[in-house]
């Protein structure tokens, strides 16, 4: 049975799972939702021999915040935080859209530490390593304003046909409840301070070569946040990156096709690398 443990870390108490037995699998979840987006991973890879850390970010879920603004960099701090509380050395480093880009952060934190050896292969899904334009920089505040404004209802319903295929949601009308679930429960003002330190990201395409390490890039063919030429760029740019995408799934293809998504990340884990 899972254990979620509320652990101290610096500036927050940040609530988890800790499930399983074996090599440590971190997963970060995404904006806006809680380590419950992680559950099917989280089963499947415990029973196939792996430890499962899945958190709740500064924020979300239930682990509070008073933050304004949540940069990427505390988000990493957190978690690196919670993995030496919880005695892990080394890791497998996943994460899915924000999650992605705070994987990158927590790279390049333990790259400035010269501790990058901690992460032994990474895992990103649905995610960007690009910088924030201005565009997407005045997008991001407004829509901080509006959510402590109105709260998080009507952005719930106005993101779940951009989070999941249009067929996702005919045909997985529990797992669009979950996600709107996760989405509507988000705390307001920790969604509104993840905003705005998205807001004022660096490039991590600049980071990308620095990562030696397998690294997994998992994209929907039908995501419209995150595209495909984003993925396969970023897979190109990774020394040791490969890509796969998933048909019939769109931002979330960790819940719209469970099994793809939990079939290619377990071979990819399972695989043996030279060097």
């Amino acid at each position: 049975m899972t254990a979620t443990r509320p652990t101290a870390t610096p500036g927050t108490r940040m609530a988890h799972d800790d499930a399983g037995h074996g090599p440590a699998v971190v997963l970060v979840h995404g904006h806006p939702f809680d380590r419950s987006m992680w559950w099917p991973q989280r089963e499947r890879l415990t029973t196939a021999g792996w430890r499962v850390i899945a958190p709740d970010l500064r924020g979300y879920g239930e682990t509070p915040s008073s933050d304004t603004c949540t940069p990427l960099e505390v988000f990493a701090g957190d978690l690196l935080a919670l993995l030496d509380e919880l005695d892990v050395e080394h890791f497998i480093l996943g994460g899915l859209s924000m999650g992605g880009q705070i994987a990158l952060a927590t790279h390049r934190l333990l790259r400035e530490r010269s501790e990058q050896y901690r992460i032994r292969r990474m895992l990103i899904a649905a995610s960007s390593p690009h910088p924030e334009d201005a565009t997407g920089v005045r997008a991001r505040h407004a829509t901080a304003d509006r959510l402590l404004t109105d709260g998080m209802e009507r952005f719930a319903e106005d993101m779940l046909p951009r989070m999941l295929a249009p067929a996702s949601i005919r045909r997985l009308p529990a797992t669009a409840r979950h996600v709107r679930r996760m989405m509507a429960a988000a705390p307001p003002n920790g969604a509104a301070a993840a905003l705005r330190g998205r807001a004022m990201r660096p490039d991590y395409r600049t980071e990308l070569a620095e990562v030696t390490v397998p690294t997994l890039v998992v994209v929907g063919r039908h995501d419209t946040l995150t595209p495909v030429p984003i993925a396969r760029d970023t897979a190109a740019a990774l020394p040791r990156g490969r890509l796969a995408v998933l048909d019939g799934t769109a931002h979330l293809p960790n819940l719209e096709h469970e099994v793809a998504f939990n079939d290619t990340v377990q071979h990819f884990l399972g695989e043996t690398f030279d060097g």
